[in-house]
């Protein structure tokens, strides 16, 4: 009996080893020292350039700051970083969730640095419309690509990003670029029709199928698939490959119906396993036939050109649509606004007008 007194729960704890034995204070302490120090634009420029990796991060957390004071500081950076690109080549890449997007980057970035490149991946996690979190999982998922010395994974949530790509994935490229990196890829959330912002920065845009899924019909319709430079059916192997080479008829049949593309280039269809290797290198052949192709037609520097217009209006529309929400004043006429559409006795757009004219006298 006085045992099971002694022992009420099933729950017992046991000694363990001590904290001391198996950690090293100063080394605790030098981390959080560093972590809690704030590197000049300068140091930062020289790590990255150095092609340190830890300088890279920082760099990338800089400009996807929304702390006002950090702004100028990252255009400083970024505009710095602008004198020492590399030529890079930029692949998008994009599919359906569950189409094997992770798992082909790995496979294609392991392949790519088996050539002597350096790879860096730029994920984007899709943000919870609830809490505004994101998993950030991606380095899980490409475990043996992370360990790689010639790569760089960076995942970054999409936030607000309507377009499938986080809103500072442009200017995280620059300093990719400017790390000396080759090829840089760019993992978007997952395929839809507003998720075509990715089109706008990179110069290969690679969209990822799976057979058997319906998408075969969805071939005929625009949007995405008109965009892409080429298609890759993903999990072409075992049962599925049977499935994987009739997609690929119907998908040919599909881009017929097409208008050709302004480059000259004709997309192509291929088939894909990344999980057993194959199709990588046909896909990265591809790859490297339409830029030589760009290159020939000058059409590689005048689509950059297009894009850095593009991203200068979207810039611009980006810093007015904060501006207008960080002013104090229209934070507090906006809630009376919300009150009065509540209540029936404005329309949205009076209020939306009568927002914008009250901006406009403060300007």
């Amino acid at each position: 009996m006085e045992e099971k007194q002694l022992n009420k729960t099933a729950l017992q704890e046991k000694e363990g080893i001590s904290n001391k034995e198996i950690t090293n204070e100063q080394a605790i302490f030098n981390l959080k020292k560093n972590r809690q120090k704030h590197p000049s634009t300068e140091e930062l420029l020289t790590g990255i350039i150095a092609g340190n990796t830890a300088a890279l991060s920082r760099g990338i957390t800089l400009i996807e700051s929304y702390n006002v004071a950090h702004r100028a500081k990252a255009n400083a950076l970024i505009q710095n970083c602008l004198e020492h690109r590399k030529p890079s080549i930029r692949v998008g890449i994009t599919g359906v969730p569950g189409v094997g997007k992770s798992t082909f980057i790995e496979t294609l970035g392991t392949y790519l640095t088996t050539l002597g490149k350096k790879v860096a991946v730029l994920a984007v996690d899709p943000s919870s419309s609830l809490s505004k979190g994101s998993i950030l999982g991606d380095k899980t998922r490409m475990d043996t690509l992370v360990k790689n010395p010639n790569a760089f994974i960076r995942p970054s949530a999409a936030g607000d990003s309507l377009g499938g790509v986080a809103r500072h994935t442009r200017e995280a490229i620059t300093l990719c670029e400017a790390a000396g990196y080759d090829v840089i890829l760019i993992e978007t959330v997952g395929v839809g029709q507003s998720e075509t912002s990715v089109h706008s920065m990179v110069d290969f845009f690679l969209l990822l199928k799976l057979a058997g899924a319906g998408d075969e019909l969805q071939g005929i319709k625009r949007g995405i698939i008109e965009m892409a430079d080429t298609i890759v059916i993903n999990k072409a192997d075992g049962n599925n490959l049977t499935a994987a080479k009739i997609a690929k008829v119907e998908f040919n049949r599909a881009l017929h119906f097409y208008p050709a593309k302004t480059s000259g280039w004709a997309p192509k269809v291929v088939l894909c396993s990344a999980l057993e290797n194959k199709g990588i290198d046909t896909t990265w052949n591809l790859i490297s036939d339409y830029m030589r192709h760009a290159n020939k037609e000058s059409y590689f520097a005048k689509k950059r050109q297009e894009q850095n217009n593009f991203w200068l209006l979207q810039t611009i529309e980006n810093q007015l649509k904060d501006r207008f929400f960080q002013d104090e004043v229209i934070a507090k006429e906006l809630k009376t606004q919300l009150e009065l559409i509540a209540a029936n006795k404005r329309s949205p757009f009076t209020a939306a007008e009568f927002l914008l004219d009250l901006h406009k006298t403060r300007v």
